[in-house]
Order: C-alpha cells, then sequence, then structure tokens
C-alpha cells in the first residue's frame, strides 16, 4: 500500500492468507499480501476471457457457462454483454467479502450484473461444482488465483493437475471450451492441456486496452465433438446459493 490508498476490507482466503481491498481515488485493488491479484485499473485480459470465449462458442444456443470466480465482476460482465438472451451463466465464488465488496464499496462498477436473472451465483468450491457436472457446461472460464502457478489456495492446485483438467474436459458438453486466464505463460501446462486430450491454442492478451499494460495469457482448450467423457471420481456436496440483495443500479 501506498500513502495515498485506504483499507476498505479484509478476507481470509480458505487454506490460504489474508487478501485486502484497497481504495486509491475512484480505484480499486485487491491485494494478497504485497501481491496485486486484480485492479479496476487493468483489466481487459478478464473481458477477453469471456468474449474470446463467447466468440468461440459461435451461435451455439442456450449456452450454460460456469465463471470462477467472481474477482472484481469485469469476466461475468462482459460475459453477460456477449450472451444472448437464453444463456445462462453460473459464478462459483468461495469468499463472501468478494461480493459483500462487490455490492458494496464497488456496486458502481458492479453494475447491475449479479442481478441479472441468467446469473446464478454460488458459495462453493469451483472444483466441486465441476466434479458434479457431466458433460454440463458449454463453457468453463478460470479465472481463479492466478493460474496454474497460483497464490492463494493449495486447493486451486487440483484445478490445474491432471485430473482436475480430466474433470473439467467431463463437465463440458462436446465441442465445449475451458478458457483459462493466468498471469504467466506455462509451457508446461500448454503440454498438460493437449495430453489430457483437449484442442489448445493459447493467446496472449495485455492487460489494458490499445496493447498496453502487462501480458497474460489465455488458454482456449475445446472438448472435441465426439466427446471424452471418463468416470467421474468423488461427490459434490450441496452448492450454497448466495442472496445478492436487491438490484445494484450503475
Amino acid at each position: 500500500m501506498i500513502e495515498d490508498d485506504v483499507l476498505v476490507g479484509t478476507a481470509h482466503v480458505p487454506e490460504g492468507v489474508e487478501m485486502r481491498l484497497v481504495q486509491h481515488g475512484e480505484g480499486f485493488t485487491i491485494l494478497l499480501e504485497d501481491n496485486e491479484l486484480m485492479s479496476t485499473e487493468a483489466n481487459a485480459s478478464e473481458e477477453a476471457l469471456a468474449t474470446m470465449t463467447c466468440a468461440r462458442l459461435g451461435d451455439r444456443a442456450a449456452v450454460h457457462m460456469l465463471v470462477g470466480g467472481y474477482g472484481m465482476g469485469y469476466t461475468l460482465r462482459a460475459a453477460l454483454g456477449a450472451l444472448a438472451e437464453d444463456a445462462s451463466v453460473v459464478v462459483a465464488e468461495i469468499v463472501p467479502e468478494i461480493i459483500e465488496w462487490a455490492l458494496g464499496p464497488m456496486r458502481h462498477i458492479t453494475a447491475g450484473c449479479l442481478d441479472d436473472p441468467r446469473v446464478m451465483l454460488v458459495k462453493e468450491d469451483l472444483a466441486m461444482l465441476i466434479d458434479a457436472a457431466r458433460e454440463g457446461y458449454d463453457a468453463i472460464l478460470l479465472d481463479v488465483d492466478n493460474g496454474p502457478e497460483g497464490l492463494t489456495r493449495r486447493q486451486n492446485d487440483l484445478l490445474y493437475s491432471r485430473s482436475g483438467l480430466e474433470r473439467t474436459m467431463n463437465a463440458l458438453t462436446p465441442g465445449g471450451i475451458a478458457a483459462i486466464w493466468s498471469a504467466w505463460p506455462d509451457p508446461a501446462f500448454t503440454a498438460l492441456l493437449e495430453e489430457v486430450g483437449f484442442e489448445v491454442s493459447v493467446v496472449t492478451v495485455t492487460s489494458r486496452p490499445g496493447g498496453k499494460g502487462h501480458k497474460h495469457v489465455i488458454w482456449f482448450a475445446r472438448k472435441g465433438e465426439r466427446g471424452h467423457v471418463t468416470a467421474p471420481q468423488g461427490k459434490a456436496d450441496h452448492a450454497e446459493v448466495l442472496d445478492c440483495g436487491p438490484p445494484v443500479t450503475a
């Protein structure tokens, strides 16, 4: 934090460390110790995660999408802007303070997206939702931690392991897409996706419009049209649906 920053709130990540919401002027940053996880000033790549996925889905009807986690909402808002009215989006967010901040101090950037009738917000571990689905989602958007080399929860590593990626494939419909955001490139992870059986493309995007800011990476991993489904492992508990409260106006 710098001198003019204002600490708005703190949260404890399950199995992790303290997360802080900091305000600086009209902007906000979420920090994990001294590491910046996300910022209102650099969100172009989070939006690209959604818009590029929707473009790759083409004219598929009644898209069912899973987004994890909510973050600052830029991915969700971009997805809602690109999806048709017959789409549905499940948003998994395990940290309740993230939603409290979205509906409180950052309500002006939430812009009502959590009140969209296409959205269902659940307080549940993303991996458990994936485990519970069998060809249930047309797209799964993973913006969890900082990508495969995460900072916050050891449990997140399970999402990016071979078994986690196989479960993700099981949860996708034939031709469905897993889109995975990362702060850094990772050739070994690209190879792992291909070994699991995904058709993979890797796109470099920037954190700010116009090719400015830090370079981030998005993997678009498509399941084959014929599908590839292995026996599901484990059983997910019931997901808790969060009450988002009254509509939020911009």
